[in-house]
């Protein structure tokens, strides 16, 4: 009979087996992607203040409260048009009748076209009333027809064909046109002394 306890034999020590190459590659492969799990507990988040949860609420954008339209410019004023020719008063329109009156000023067209005549009396028309002239002589000729004589003389006058020179036609037309009706107040033939049916005396607006 044995003495004591029978000894038990020791589990023989696992030797440790070392990773073949394929292994390692096959690992490594399987690990490239993984992340670490944190050791440190999750930190709870306490919800922030009642203060401060206002001011992160999304802010809504007021709503949008239409202008009032503008009102529509006004239309461009057209210029205002020169008045009417307005004649001359009584008296004037006598003493240049009786060739009472002092020409200041005379211009001569014979020999000018049409569109020369025209810019040339524009022109005289509004130096004469800048420098403050009143009574100015406009001398259109009388045409070619043997009826042309001064054969009437007044305040008035009137056109036949038999009388009628192309300047002495156009002056009238042409002085009371807008741009001239500026300057002039009114006209009539001129007294035989000034050219009779073949001139104008012109009278002229004060100067502004």
């Amino acid at each position: 009979m044995a003495s004591g306890k029978e000894k038990m034999p020791r589990p023989k020590s696992r030797q440790r087996r070392h990773l073949t190459d394929e292994e390692r590659k096959l690992w490594r492969a399987v690990t490239k992607d993984a992340k670490p799990i944190s050791r440190h507990p999750a930190e709870t988040l306490e919800p922030p203040p009642e203060e401060d949860r206002k001011e992160a609420l999304p802010v809504r954008p007021q709503s949008l409260v239409p202008l009032p339209e503008r009102p529509a410019a006004p239309p461009p004023r057209r210029p205002a048009e020169p008045p009417p020719l307005t004649g001359l008063d009584r008296r004037t329109s006598q003493r240049l009748a009786r060739g009472q009156m002092e020409v200041e000023a005379t211009l001569d067209l014979h020999g000018h076209g049409q569109e020369a005549a025209h810019r040339a009396l524009t022109g005289f028309i509004g130096t004469a009333r800048a420098r403050g002239l009143r009574c100015v002589l406009v001398i259109t000729g009388k045409g070619a027809s043997p009826y042309a004589r001064h054969t009437l003389h007044g305040t008035t006058f009137y056109e036949v064909p038999e009388r009628q020179g192309v300047l002495r036609s156009a002056v009238p037309r042409w002085l009371n046109e807008a741009e001239l009706r500026a300057h002039v107040s009114g006209f009539q033939p001129a007294h035989p002394k000034h050219g009779g049916g073949g001139a104008f005396y012109v009278w002229l607006r004060k100067k502004r």
